[in-house]
C-alpha cells in the first residue's frame, strides 16, 4: 500500500491510499466504481479496470475515469494493492487466485466460485499469500438486516422453529440474450438461485446457520437456459428448525422478496427492505422503527430489474474491507462466510439434477 502524504492542516491524519482495480465492465463493476468513488476519504482510488477487449479500452476507460488493460497487466502492475472482481461468476476462482498470488487483496462478487473445491482455494491462496478476502454479499451491511440478525441471535425470537424466503422475480429472455455466459452452468454456475437469490439465501443462513439436510427441486421451466428459473427447496437445521425457499424469474412485472423468521417467542416478516410485521411475545423487544415499514406497495427494487439495488452495501463492503486491509484483519464477510450460501445452493442442486 502507499502512502498518502495527506492535505496536511489541523486534525489531519496521514492514511494509507488503497489503489484499486476493478476486473470487468459491466453493471456490477458500476457499483464498485460508486463504492471506490465513495470511500475515496478513505483512501480508495481506481487505478485500472481490467477487460478482454482490447477494442473496448477507450470506452470503458472514459467511462470508469481510469485506463482499461488486459487483466493480467493489471495484476502484474505494483500499484494495484486490491482487486474487485466483477467478471462472470466462472472466471472468479481463477483470477482470484491469480491475483492473491500477486500480492493483491481480493473483494469477489457472488457467488464467490461455482464449487467448493474452488472456493477453498481461493481461501487457500488468500491466506498463503497474506492478503485479504471479501466476498459481496452486501444485504449483510444493511442496517435493517443487522438489527434482524441480533434480535434473532439475542433471544428475542425464542427458540427459531421457521424461516420462509419467496422470491417471485422476473427475467426475461433478452436479459439472458445480452452475454453467451448468461444462462450457462460454466459461466453463471446456476440460475434463480445461484444469480438473482444467493442473497437472501445467505441472510437466511446468517440468521438461522448451516442446513444439515437439503432437499430440493430446481428445474428451467420456462426461459431457453441451461441454469434453474424456477426452484423449491426444505432446509432443515441443526436445532430442528425448518427453513422453505420458494423462486422464479418467471412472474413478470417481479414481485418483491419475502423473508420471514418465527420462533417460540414471536417473528419478523420483510417484504423487499421493508419490515411487514415485527411481533413478538414481549412487546417490549419490538423493534421496527426506525426501520422502513411496508405500506400497501412495497417497491419490487431488483426483483424485476438487476438495477434495481442500492449502492449502499456495497459501500459499506467496501469501507469494512478498506479497515480490514488497514488493520491486517479478514474483513466481516471473509471467503468463508461467501461459501456458506455457495455450499447450501449447490446441495440445492445436488438434490434436483
Amino acid at each position: 500500500m502507499s502512502e498518502d502524504r495527506g492535505m496536511g492542516g489541523e486534525g489531519m491524519v496521514d492514511s494509507p491510499i488503497v489503489n484499486f482495480a476493478i476486473l470487468g465492465a459491466g453493471m456490477v463493476a458500476e457499483y464498485h466504481l460508486n463504492a471506490i468513488q465513495e470511500c475515496a476519504d478513505l483512501g480508495a482510488r481506481l487505478v485500472g479496470v481490467g477487460h478482454y477487449n482490447p477494442a473496448r479500452y477507450e470506452e470503458i476507460s472514459e467511462r470508469f475515469g481510469a485506463p482499461a488493460r488486459a487483466y493480467d497487466d493489471l495484476l502484474a502492475d505494483p500499484e494495484v494493492d486490491a482487486v474487485c472482481i466483477c467478471t462472470p461468476s466462472g472466471h472468479h476462482a481463477q483470477q482470484a487466485i491469480a491475483a492473491a498470488s500477486s500480492g493483491k487483496h481480493v473483494l469477489v462478487e457472488k457467488p464467490m466460485a461455482l464449487s467448493l473445491a474452488d472456493a477453498d482455494a481461493m481461501i487457500a491462496a488468500c491466506r498463503e499469500n497474506g492478503v485479504q478476502l471479501g466476498v459481496c454479499l452486501q444485504r449483510r451491511a444493511e442496517p435493517l438486516f443487522r438489527r434482524v440478525h441480533d434480535a434473532i441471535h439475542g433471544g428475542d425470537l425464542g427458540e427459531i422453529t421457521l424461516g420462509v424466503v419467496t422470491m417471485p422475480y422476473f427475467r426475461d429472455e433478452p436479459y439472458y440474450a445480452q452475454a453467451d455466459w448468461r444462462g450457462t452452468w460454466e459461466m453463471d454456475g446456476g440460475g434463480v438461485l445461484m444469480n438473482q437469490g444467493i442473497h437472501i439465501v445467505d441472510l437466511l443462513l446468517w440468521f438461522l446457520g448451516d442446513p444439515v439436510d437439503v432437499h430440493a427441486f430446481a428445474d428451467s421451466r420456462h426461459r431457453s437456459v441451461e441454469i434453474e428459473d424456477t426452484a423449491g427447496a426444505v432446509l432443515r437445521f441443526g436445532n430442528g428448525a425448518v427453513a422453505t425457499i420458494t423462486a422464479t424469474v418467471a412472474t413478470e412485472p417481479g414481485f418483491p422478496h419475502r423473508l420471514e423468521v418465527y420462533g417460540t417467542n414471536g417473528g419478523i416478516q420483510i417484504e423487499g427492505e421493508s419490515v411487514l410485521r415485527w411481533g413478538l411475545a414481549d412487546p417490549a423487544k419490538e423493534t421496527v422503527e426506525p426501520w422502513p415499514v411496508a405500506t400497501e406497495q412495497v417497491d419490487p427494487g431488483m426483483a424485476g430489474d438487476p438495477r434495481g439495488i442500492s449502492t449502499s452495501g456495497h459501500i459499506a463492503i467496501l469501507k469494512d474491507f478498506i479497515a480490514g486491509i488497514g488493520r491486517g484483519e479478514d474483513p466481516v464477510i471473509d471467503g468463508s462466510e461467501g461459501r456458506r450460501s455457495l455450499a447450501a445452493i449447490l446441495a440445492v442442486y445436488e438434490d434436483s439434477f
